[in-house]
């Protein structure tokens, strides 16, 4: 056993009981090839969730300050992390993710880009968009449904890949395609915790 696998046991061990996890949609989830897995943001928990949760291994990125945190440096790249600048166009991240899709791995990103602590789905970014045109990779979109409360059914949906394709083939635009990756997101919500619909 891998460390990341290691480190996903120990998580899973420790979160489930207490969120109650409830993961739905597995058999949406390829088993093979490139994966861009995106979901909305509600809590700093959402990456180790959305990790211990889905059956491949999963690359975040994260902020560049964390890996200069003594601990965090060393376990960070162990579990799959690369950093990123945020605010500005970090040009290795994006190469890193792209190729990180080209080799048929998961990356994981989260559209909104912060968290959104109404439990509504916020814009988008297009970045999204971007690594889903680029990354020539299949788009799994992904519904995180809280609360983050104790002992409190937490859900994690994963829909049915997107299909880019045509979207590739009429030159869309990175914004566009990154509103079609938070409307699927948005169903989920809608169909499986009806209180989230706008």
């Amino acid at each position: 056993m891998d460390f990341y696998q290691f480190a996903k046991s120990v998580v899973f061990t420790v979160l489930k009981p207490i969120y109650r996890i409830e993961v739905l949609g597995l058999e949406n989830f390829p088993k093979e090839g490139g994966i861009l897995l995106c979901s909305n943001h509600i809590d700093n928990l959402d990456p180790p969730i959305v990790g211990i949760c889905s059956p491949r291994p999963v690359n975040f990125m994260a902020k560049e300050e964390l890996f200069e945190v003594p601990i965090l440096k060393s376990i960070l790249p162990k579990v799959h992390a690369f950093p990123v600048k945020r605010g500005l166009s970090d040009r290795q991240a994006l190469r890193i993710s792209i190729n990180t899709l080209k080799e048929g791995q998961v990356v994981g990103l989260f559209p909104e880009g912060t968290r959104n602590k109404t439990g509504k789905l916020g814009k988008g970014f297009s970045g999204a968009g971007f690594f889903a045109l680029r990354g020539d990779a299949n788009v799994v979109p992904c519904a995180i449904i809280g609360p983050y409360k104790p002992f409190r059914k937490l859900k994690v949906v994963f829909g049915e890949p997107i299909d880019i394709e045509p979207y590739r083939e009429n030159r869309a635009k990175a914004e566009e395609v990154t509103e079609v990756i938070m409307a699927h997101i948005q169903d989920l919500l809608d169909e499986h915790h009806p209180e989230n619909k706008k």
